[in-house]
């Protein structure tokens, strides 16, 4: 079993190891509050937007107010929290250490984060915006390619119109041959498909070249996100680029030719010119029978390049994609989750001393619990022995001469005689 008796000379070890370290104690904490209030100037001057002497007065006027602050609160600490001796008192100090903390890490820490990762926070930034520009770039070309695929639907449409009116200049369709009123309605509809087609293969180049800028600038923005130098100045020269790489998204949502082909399905029945009938009554029912049924293929054409012009328009349009510059520390809250260490050194650097206000309290505690589990005369030290030696001789010499000797105390001699 182990020996649980009280030790005096355990607790005087305990005493002279806290003398020592009690010197080294006030020399950390100021070495910790400086570093802190170091990096809080960093902080604060990447929030401040100017650069002139009072900024540089306001945020040095900042980080010493930190400083003092991390030292004085922590100090307090150190003395008070390991003296509690009652558990109401101890909780109470220790919300007190928890609500500063807290205070601490809301008006240091973050900003020392930013110092250490600030840059790189910015960086990250720039990088989640290109990313987010390629996508929305990317889907803008998928749905004016896609629309420029209504191409074929329109040459089908059309094509089927021309061999209609060839039929009829034959008499195959009518049954009079000629380019009378049938071969006209056709043809006029064959060259509205046509004028279609080709306003649609005149967009295609352009979408190609607006494709090919677009990516010529994420290129530049990519670079622009790794090269050296402050990244400041970087900022603004992405900030010029995204407002281009903007412009071109917009170009190519507005070159896509699905409203087009839409419009043009629904005129092709409505907005027909009927020719005028021949004379003679036989022929001119011959031809109005043709037209109706002609009209009858035009709703139906005009029904298929509309459902097709429809599945592209209800193709989820591109995101709307802005560049916000932000500040290092704004970047540093943000995309806090990939700086994980950076935020863990810069709250540590301020709420390392409660750690060391923890071993006090225990060093305190395991001193005092065995000094109240110890006689009063092994807790004696040798100017106390002394003290109270002198005291007994100073009651001796005041009691009267004639004092029954069998009742006067006996004399104690001093140790060191």
């Amino acid at each position: 079993m182990s020996d649980t008796s009280p030790n005096p000379h355990h607790v005087r070890e305990l005493e002279g190891h806290l003398g020592v370290l009690d010197s080294l104690s006030g020399t950390a904490l100021g070495v910790l509050s400086a570093a802190s209030g170091i990096y809080t100037y960093l902080g604060v001057r990447s929030l401040l937007d100017t650069d002139g002497a009072l900024s540089v007065f306001a945020a040095l006027a900042y980080s010493i107010a930190v400083s003092v602050g991390i030292f004085v609160f922590w100090t307090y600490l150190m003395r008070l929290l390991p003296a509690m001796r009652t558990a109401r008192a101890r909780l109470g100090l220790l919300g007190s250490m928890v609500l500063g903390s807290v205070a601490i890490v809301a008006m240091s820490s973050w900003l020392n984060a930013a110092a250490l990762a600030g840059a790189a926070a910015v960086e990250q930034h720039l990088a989640h915006t290109v990313q987010d520009y390629q996508g929305s770039l990317e889907r803008a070309n998928t749905i004016a390619l896609a629309a420029q695929g209504l191409e074929r639907d329109v040459a089908r449409v059309r094509q089927s119109f021309q061999d209609l009116s060839e039929q009829e200049a034959t008499g195959d369709l009518s049954g009079i041959a000629g380019r009378g009123a049938v071969f006209r309605v056709l043809r006029q509809k064959a060259q509205e498909l046509t004028a279609l087609e080709t306003q649609i293969n005149a967009q295609g180049p352009v979408i190609d070249q607006a494709f090919a800028e677009g990516n010529a600038i994420l290129s530049r923005m990519r670079a622009l996100t790794v090269e050296p130098g402050p990244v400041e100045a970087r900022s603004v020269e992405f900030s010029e680029e995204a407002v281009r790489l903007a412009g071109l998204i917009t170009q190519l949502r507005q070159l896509s030719v699905a409203p087009l082909v839409s419009r043009a399905a629904q005129d092709l029945s409505a907005s027909v010119v009927l020719p005028r009938l021949n004379t003679n009554a036989e022929t001119a029912a011959g031809q109005q029978a043709t037209i109706d049924s002609v009209l009858e293929v035009l709703g139906q054409r005009a029904a298929t390049l509309a459902e097709a012009a429809a599945a592209v328009e209800e193709m989820t349009p591109s995101e709307e994609v802005s560049y916000t510059p932000i500040s290092a520390a704004d970047a540093v809250i943000r995309y806090a989750g990939n700086f994980v260490p950076s935020w863990a050194g810069a709250i540590a650097i301020d709420l390392l001393p409660a750690v060391l206000v923890m071993i006090l309290m225990v060093t305190q505690g395991a001193i005092r619990h065995s000094r109240d589990r110890m006689p009063v005369e092994d807790s004696l030290t040798l100017a106390e022995l002394r003290a109270a030696v002198a005291a007994l001789r100073e009651v001796e010499a005041d009691l009267p001469p004639d004092t029954d000797v069998a009742h006067r105390p006996t004399p104690i001699r001093n140790p060191a005689e």
